[in-house]
């Protein structure tokens, strides 16, 4: 059917605003040690400088986040790829489709958590991709000594405080907060020694002692308001 002459001409004119379309709701219940999340978005797999930590992972769903939250990450790596475009990134897990506990992790529950993997630099100081197979616990298995090195690889620290300064900027773009940023504290003086080591010190660093190391992959815990947790229901 050809559509009206009139409805035609008004085509044009409602694209932008088709394009400009707002991005899906999501609803946070609770906190990230304890909550659940609605209408939650799944991260995409890759991008031009970014990918997740395994494609098992993903297809599992281990990689949804609230919406405002994937708004800031894609943000994030949309700077980096034009200040540092030989930068590889991966992000690690984030959560659950409905939030809930995702084991091994305590918190991750809201849709608010997301662990992002170190970059690194080969031998030859290439940035390359965090190894990860199931030999490894898909990276989260690798383990740094007090100097930032594993294996032959090296902790890429430059890169590491670039995307927490880019994280802290989208943040405020998206008026989303940063509640929690966990990091090996044995690390911490050689991120804090780099360029922006000095814009990164107003984050919110865990000042005590990690339950695990997070030598291999640094935690980020947004903040944004949520609803009250919902409430378990009973056995019967």
């Amino acid at each position: 059917m050809t559509p009206h002459p009139a409805r035609r001409h008004l085509l044009p004119l409602l694209i932008p605003f088709l394009l400009a379309a707002p991005a899906q709701a999501s609803t946070c219940h609770g906190r990230p040690g304890a909550g659940s999340i609605a209408g939650a978005v799944a991260l995409p797999a890759r991008g031009a400088n970014f990918e997740a930590y395994s494609q098992l992972g993903v297809q599992m769903g281990r990689t949804h986040v609230h919406a405002r939250v994937r708004e800031v990450l894609l943000d994030a790596y949309a700077a980096l790829a034009r200040s540092r475009p030989g930068t590889h990134f991966v992000y690690g897990e984030t959560g659950l489709k409905e939030g809930g506990r995702m084991r091994p992790h305590r918190t991750h529950q809201n849709g608010l958590s997301v662990d992002f993997m170190v970059p690194v630099l080969d031998p030859q100081g290439k940035s390359v991709p965090l190894p990860s197979s199931p030999l490894n616990k898909f990276g989260y298995g690798l383990e740094f000594d007090g100097s930032g090195k594993a294996d032959d690889l090296r902790i890429d620290y430059a890169a590491l405080a670039e995307h927490l300064y880019e994280l802290q900027e989208a943040a405020r773009k998206h008026k989303v907060g940063i509640a929690l940023v966990i990091f090996d504290p044995a690390l911490m003086p050689a991120l804090l020694k780099t360029a922006r080591g000095k814009e990164l010190q107003g984050l919110p660093f865990m000042k005590g002692k990690p339950w695990i190391r997070h030598d291999e992959h640094y935690h980020v815990d947004f903040a944004l308001p949520c609803q009250p947790a919902k409430a378990k229901a009973k056995a019967g």
